[in-house]
């Protein structure tokens, strides 16, 4: 008896193996790091299939993109190591909320449908917060605080600017569009990443700056709400 064997999950996993070397080679995503990101698209695939992959992949390259650019002149703002590579800790914040989405969608199919939906808004949100932080602080001109509205230094937490919020909302949408296109559900996608990243802001302010949360912890909770934020406007 022949058994046929499907070839593209053999070819995906291929790739996430590529991506995960490359990424090593690059000095972009440590070594556990990127076993971590392999192991969160290996479970994205399994309860979004390829559209997940699409989604992940757009929020990766694209904060990598925007995580390198002009990195020396950002480095004095955020007070970080311009060469440091992504940490485990870093990709769970970002992804682990879709990890866990994708798992439900696959243990769960009969939910998968609203699964996927949050997923896809906690990667707007990622999306979002990663353009507005590493862009904003490049190209914004007035910076303020999102909880008293007064000007305040850019790069610290909880500081926002009308340019940066402008660009983590395209990149909400474009993760919208991979998902939905034109329709309601990316209208959705595209609110709940907006509104994750303002939530973002809002924690970074409240509790980052007093050392409550790490930004790992911030990170991970804007991705979750906003995925909340999407199952809430799906009902609605």
């Amino acid at each position: 008896m022949q058994v046929s064997v499907p070839i593209y999950p053999i070819l995906l996993c291929i790739a996430l193996v590529a991506i995960m070397v490359i990424c090593v080679k690059a000095k972009k995503l440590t070594i556990s790091a990127a076993l971590v990101a392999g192991l969160i698209g290996s479970v994205v695939y399994l309860g979004a299939a390829e559209r997940g992959i699409f989604l992940l992949l757009t929020f990766f390259i694209l904060g990598v993109l925007a995580t390198s650019y002009k990195k020396e002149a950002k480095a004095g703002i955020f007070n970080e190591e311009v060469t440091a590579p992504r940490t485990t800790g870093q990709v769970l914040a970002n992804g682990g909320a879709a990890g866990i989405l994708g798992l439900l969608a696959f243990f769960n199919p009969e939910h998968a449908n609203i699964y996927q939906l949050m997923m896809a808004a906690s990667l707007a949100s990622a999306l979002a917060d990663t353009l507005s932080s590493e862009l904003g602080v490049l190209y914004g001109k007035r910076f303020f605080n999102i909880l008293t509205f007064k000007r305040d230094t850019k790069g610290s937490d909880g500081v926002i600017s009308f340019e940066g919020t402008l660009i983590g909302a395209f990149g909400a949408l474009l993760i919208a569009l991979i998902y939905a296109g034109l329709s309601k559900l990316s209208l959705i996608v595209t609110l709940a990443g907006i509104i994750g990243n303002m939530l973002d802001s809002i924690l970074g302010a409240a509790l980052e700056r007093k050392q409550l949360l790490n930004n790992n912890a911030v990170n991970f909770l804007n991705t979750s709400l906003a995925a909340i934020v999407a199952c809430a406007l799906a009902n609605v």
